[in-house]
């Protein structure tokens, strides 16, 4: 009979924030919708440490990997520096995803200084644009193809960074290119890349696009937030989108990541990790040892946690 998983986790994606510090301002009172992620009223509230250990306690989180959460974005080293203050005996943000605005003039001293601590691993400047000002993360279109931002792009293998790529389905074709233009840089899909029309014909170009993309040996894809635009979803609505990233991916190139608090405002984390277990318990054990652990420890450059005994069972 298939077995869920039982093993440790590294979750692979999730956000922390002190909203008294004022440096969130997507998370202002006065700030619209963001993503299409519909109301954001229960997000507008500290999440730290504590609060995601009380989230994730029914399930073995052995460390977990923080990404850019928004942070002011003239003092994105700033988050950085708030991160290293906070408790990490739990394995709670033991590895960061930071922002750096990559076509800036400061790209370069920016870039230095994030890779100056030892828990950067990656960066992440979101790309997700859509004709829909409602959706929209990214401030323009097109940002993919522009020189100064390519040149930002390129001094991240100068410090061995991954670079977290969120993209609309309609920029999954322009994703792919971009990582042939880089095939030395590694780059981590999030997100499943955002299935966000799911009509037909947004699921079939969805569908496609990561099919594209998947054939970039460089890419790979955290399977995560899947109820961000799956709003009344079910174990059979998530389903087939987890198991096409593992179909397109394989194994041995996806990862799950809770994206909590900002999965939360759709499901409890228990029921994002159950899912995720549920969904994968036909994977044999060693697939299901690389989607929940292995892959996350491998690309974040956590592996301590070898030295430390956590492997999979």
């Amino acid at each position: 009979m298939p077995a869920p998983y039982s093993g440790p986790i590294i979750d692979a994606h999730h956000h922390l924030w002190d909203l008294g510090l004022g440096r969130h301002p997507w998370l202002n009172a006065t700030a619209g919708e963001r993503g299409g992620l519909g109301e954001l009223g229960p997000l507008r509230r500290n999440y730290l440490p504590d609060d995601y250990l009380r989230d994730a306690g029914r399930h073995d989180v052995v460390a977990s990997v923080h990404v850019e959460a928004g942070w002011a974005a003239g003092d994105c080293v700033g988050e950085t520096r708030w991160l290293e203050t906070l408790e990490k005996s739990q394995g709670v943000a033991a590895r960061y995803v930071v922002h750096v605005p990559l076509a800036s003039r400061q790209a370069p001293a920016m870039i230095e200084a994030q890779a100056a601590f030892d828990r950067v691993v990656g960066v992440r400047d979101i790309l997700s644009w859509d004709p829909d000002p409602a959706r929209r993360f990214a401030a323009r279109d097109g940002i993919m193809d522009d020189p100064a931002w390519r040149s930002g792009l390129k001094l991240l293998g100068r410090y061995g960074l991954s670079f977290d790529l969120m993209v609309f389905p309609r920029q999954l074709a322009d994703a792919a290119r971009l990582a042939a233009a880089f095939p030395d840089q590694q780059f981590v899909l999030n997100h499943c890349g955002s299935p966000i029309d799911r009509d037909a014909d947004g699921m079939r170009r969805w569908r496609d696009g990561l099919r594209l993309l998947a054939q970039r040996d460089n890419v790979a894809v955290k399977i995560s937030d899947l109820v961000a635009y799956d709003h009344d979803w079910t174990l059979d609505s998530l389903r087939p989108v987890v198991l096409h990233c593992i179909d397109c991916f394989g194994a041995d190139r996806a990862m799950f990541g809770s994206d909590f608090p900002v999965a939360g405002l759709h499901a409890s984390f228990d029921e994002v990790y159950d899912s995720f277990k549920a969904i994968s318990a036909g994977l044999s054990a060693d697939e299901q040892g690389a989607l929940f652990f292995g892959n996350a420890r491998r690309i974040y450059r956590l592996d301590e946690l070898s030295s430390a005994g956590l492997l999979p069972a």
